[in-house]
């Protein structure tokens, strides 16, 4: 398979019994991108992640990571890359110095080296003067902070982040999506799992999954406007059930609640304030307490949504 690109995937599956947990998928990444799996839990991301990190052999298909066959050169391809799981990865009931001497050890880092990488974890993760900490006693922060350090203090081409912010408070999140921006922009390929919408938004390109097959890919923008055309608008009323009856009903490609209030997508060719008016019209008539019926900026999450009704849609 060419190597010009960080990741290559061909055809790659996985099947467990008759499951297949991950279904004939192919994609590339380039070298320093940003590349993000969307997706529910068991959509089949974390299994492609153990394969492409030669922990799991594919039941059939190819793929490369940084050069290497990931069924042929597992073990030659593993010092290459870094991994990061939303547990962290770490042992809590060692010092952070020694979690972080561990790992040096486990990546076969020299001792002449061991002391500068340290150094740039304990800077990088904000841990400066709490080397002797234990540490189970840090917040989930710094944790993660120090967990990502640990991946990456033998400089891997090409970082695996599965579901790494689970758990982790939003200034944490952003401190940690700042770190990431830095390594891709030194020329670190990332590929990062995640179920949260809005941070899929960092991603310089997107693959969404649902049961074991990819059903979107590109860039955020592009998918937005690729799966959403026409006018996505958000309507408050009540009552809940009447006013959900009332817009299924209608003629609209997409309806997903969101809390109390609708996103609704209307077709390409119809005009933004005439469709408002027709469908607050519809909703009055309907005995629908109308609060606001606005157009909105599309979401990630609304592409996903409108990606896995039609394609439920297409099942029946």
């Amino acid at each position: 398979m060419p190597a010009m690109n960080a990741i290559e995937v061909k055809n790659l599956t996985r099947c467990f019994g008759s499951f297949c947990a991950v279904n004939d998928i192919s994609f590339s990444v380039g070298k320093g991108e940003i590349f993000g799996f969307l997706g529910a839990n068991g959509a089949g991301k974390t299994t492609t992640i153990r394969m492409l990190c030669g922990i799991l052999a594919p039941t059939s298909g190819m793929a490369s990571v940084a050069g290497f066959n990931i069924a042929m050169e597992a073990d030659l391809l593993k010092k290459h890359i870094g991994y990061m799981s939303q547990r962290f990865s770490l042992y809590e009931d060692l010092t952070v110095a020694e979690n972080i001497e561990f790992f040096a050890g486990i990546y076969g880092i020299n001792r002449v080296d061991i002391k500068k990488r340290s150094a740039w974890v304990l800077n990088m993760a904000g841990l400066n003067g709490k080397e002797d900490l234990i540490t189970s006693t840090l917040s989930a922060g710094w944790k993660q902070r120090l967990a990502l350090g640990c991946a990456v203090m033998h400089k891997p081409k090409v970082l695996f982040l599965d579901e790494p912010t689970a758990g982790v408070d939003p200034i944490s999140r952003k401190q940690f999506w700042d770190l990431i921006y830095e390594m891709a922009a030194s020329g670190v390929t990332v590929l990062v799992t995640t179920h949260y919408m809005d941070e899929a938004e960092h991603c310089h390109r997107l693959t969404l999954m649902d049961r074991g097959v990819i059903i979107a890919e590109g860039s955020p923008t592009d998918l937005k406007t690729r799966v959403l055309k026409g006018t996505l608008f958000e309507v408050e009323a009540e009552p809940f059930s009447q006013v959900n009856e009332a817009l299924k009903n209608m003629d609209l490609s997409y309806v997903e609640p969101f809390g109390l209030k609708f996103h609704f997508l209307t077709p390409a060719e119809a005009s933004g304030s005439n469709i408002q008016e027709s469908i607050k019209a519809r909703l009055i008539n309907a005995r629908c307490l109308v609060h606001h019926i606005h157009p909105i900026k599309p979401m990630l999450e609304d592409v996903f949504l409108a990606l896995i009704g039609r394609k439920n849609k297409e099942a029946t």
